[in-house]
């Protein structure tokens, strides 16, 4: 009786660490969570959200701050270029790789270990910064969208996560086929890529978020305002001055007569309606990246 009463005593007693784990979670979440808010409460103050040190409610609350912003032409010509790359970027993406990717899953590919070994090379060697904007420039890529597509098009990364997935479809699937009087076309298409719907999901999202957040090769092969995406031109309005901010988005209109219209409210507006359609995709998707982290890890 003693050992079953103290068994119960210790079944009943609070886990510690469960406790502290959970405390733990509790402030991370805290502090991942602050940032944000701050920036919101920062975008619907009226004056300058820093004066007067931080706070999580709006100060004098205005939506001047959002309006002063999507009434910015660079904000709707940065949304245009955004989704145009992002789509082209994504779906040229899918077919370059899965084209790749079928041939290097099958045995019987000529020297299938050498072509394989010369791709996860470049996973860790790149040509360099100025060879890449060189290439880019001599075959006449530079303001242009494509410039921003072709040379991140294929990804090794990517293409070896979807060789190694491909390889664990069994091999009679083909064979039946094959006997059934189909060729490698109608198998790719036909059995190959509905099995791959999963890996085809993880990859695209993989490819379309890289693409929305990308923003350093636009500032190297994009001189034109209008051609700049939307990370871009959240990034220069988020690093410039009162006074270049003022002459960007109040065009021409002196930033001291609208008392409701400050440079730290315009960034913070800013920077909430550039994340604001990932933000809200996010949750939906999050399954597929976590998914997608163990998808084409089975075979080598």
């Amino acid at each position: 009786m003693g050992r079953i009463g103290s068994t119960r005593r210790k079944s009943g007693s609070p886990d510690a660490f469960g406790a502290i784990n959970g405390a733990f979670m509790v402030l991370l979440c805290a502090c991942t969570l602050y940032p944000f808010l701050f920036i919101v409460a920062s975008s619907l103050s009226s004056f300058n959200a820093s004066a007067g040190g931080l706070s999580l409610i709006p100060r004098s609350f205005t939506t001047d701050n959002f309006a002063r912003v999507l009434s910015d032409q660079l904000i709707y010509s940065g949304f245009e270029n955004t989704i145009v790359r992002t789509v082209l970027g994504t779906g040229l993406s899918l077919i370059a790789v899965f084209a790749l990717a079928y041939p290097l899953s099958k045995k019987y590919f000529p020297n299938r270990g050498f072509w394989t070994a010369l791709i996860a090379l470049t996973m860790f060697f790149s040509g360099g910064l100025i060879p890449t904007y060189l290439l880019v420039r001599g075959v006449g890529l530079v303001d242009s969208p494509w410039s921003l597509v072709l040379p991140e098009l294929v990804s090794a990364y990517n293409l070896v996560i979807v060789r190694n997935y491909m390889q664990t479809i069994p091999d009679s699937l083909e064979e039946s086929a094959r006997i059934d009087g189909a060729n490698d076309i109608a198998i790719l298409f036909r059995i190959i890529l509905p099995i791959c719907k999963p890996i085809i999901a993880t990859i695209a999202l993989w490819v379309a978020v890289w693409h929305w957040n990308a923003w350093f090769d636009c500032l190297i092969y994009i001189t034109k305002p209008a051609g700049e995406v939307l990370q871009l031109v959240m990034r220069r309005i988020v690093i410039q001055g009162s006074d270049q901010l003022t002459e960007m988005l109040g065009r021409g209109m002196a930033m001291q007569q609208d008392e409701y219209i400050t440079p730290e409210g315009l960034k913070a507006a800013t920077i909430l309606v550039t994340t604001f359609p990932i933000l809200c995709a996010y949750p939906f998707i999050q399954k597929y990246f976590v998914k997608g982290v163990m998808l084409g890890s089975i075979k080598g």
